[in-house]
């Protein structure tokens, strides 16, 4: 399975940024690919995303969580809630295996497959091998710096890459 990414979102005063680090990780020990995009912007720009987990699956999941965002007319909440419904009770999609964190303006949610629908109260939120990392750098940063959401994301993904060996310095960042 193709695995090994961190993903991390943060909400900073009227800011939201997310990021991903570009590694691709097959089993244990290979890197597969180095310079994977794991986030995008969705919904004519007004929604990031971002995976962790299995690539085809979370491309599976982005595909799906989109045709949610259309059918609900951008309604964050509405869509991740019926994607997360769908996710669970769906025979095919409950082998799905990955994670997906979404956010607008307004809300900042990470999506599983087992029916939960996650939003933070701190506004940060961090998926994958190096989510403890990053979710520990963003929160210091948030504490004791004034730096924007985007400047923390970037800070926060590399310090999670000089940690985790899942987790390279490839990173993209997208804000809204």
């Amino acid at each position: 399975m193709l695995t090994g990414t961190t993903v991390i979102c943060v909400k900073k005063g009227e800011e939201v940024a997310i990021g991903g680090d570009g590694q691709v990780t097959f089993g244990n020990n290979t890197i597969m690919k180095a310079h994977a995009c794991k986030i995008r912007k969705l919904y004519n720009g007004r929604i990031l995303a971002g995976f962790a987990g299995s690539v085809a699956d979370a491309l599976t999941l982005f595909d799906k969580f989109e045709r949610k965002l259309e059918e609900y007319r951008g309604n964050l909440m509405r869509a991740a809630v019926e994607l997360a419904r769908d996710w669970r009770m769906d025979r095919v999609l409950r082998r799905l295996e990955a994670l997906l964190i979404v956010a607008d303006k307004e809300n900042l949610l990470i999506i599983s497959g087992s029916g939960e629908v996650i939003e933070p109260d701190d506004g940060i939120a961090a998926i994958g091998s190096g989510a403890p990392y990053a979710l520990a750098a963003a929160k210091a940063m948030i504490r004791y710096t004034d730096l924007g959401a985007g400047e923390i994301v970037q800070s926060a993904l590399e310090i999670a890459s000089s940690i985790c060996i899942y987790t390279n310095d490839f990173i993209t960042v997208e804000k809204l």
